[in-house]
């Protein structure tokens, strides 16, 4: 990733700005010059992010399906898995919510058979 010197960033933004519309200048004088960042970096492609463990969500759910029997898990089953794996990689709070639950059910369900 190439970095820019302070001088390079300013000159790029008022070089943008002042390729603008006078309609698109005005906006950008709505939320300040200085606060407007023509130049942000992207965010990560869902399909390159990925977990604590550096694999990408299709890497997941795959390794996950793989190693459940073909006849014992259904598209709604699959899906549902897809999302968990999605929500816990962008650390979705409702998704976090349910990961953590089931994981002490699983535990609260161990400790009872014993």
């Amino acid at each position: 990733m190439e970095h820019f010197t302070p001088e390079q960033i300013e000159a790029k933004k008022k070089a943008i700005f002042d390729a603008m519309g006078k309609r698109g200048q005005k906006q950008v004088m709505k939320i300040g010059y200085e606060k407007w960042d023509p130049i942000q970096t992207p965010k990560d492609p869902i399909d390159i992010r990925k977990d604590k463990t550096n694999r990408t969500s299709q890497m997941l759910i795959r390794e996950f399906l793989q190693q459940r029997p073909h006849d014992q898990y259904s598209n709604s089953f699959a899906q549902g898995a897809f999302e968990m794996c999605l929500g816990i990689i962008n650390e979705n709070e409702k998704i976090v919510g349910m990961f953590e639950f089931a994981k002490w059910y699983a535990k609260l369900l161990e400790k009872d058979q014993n």
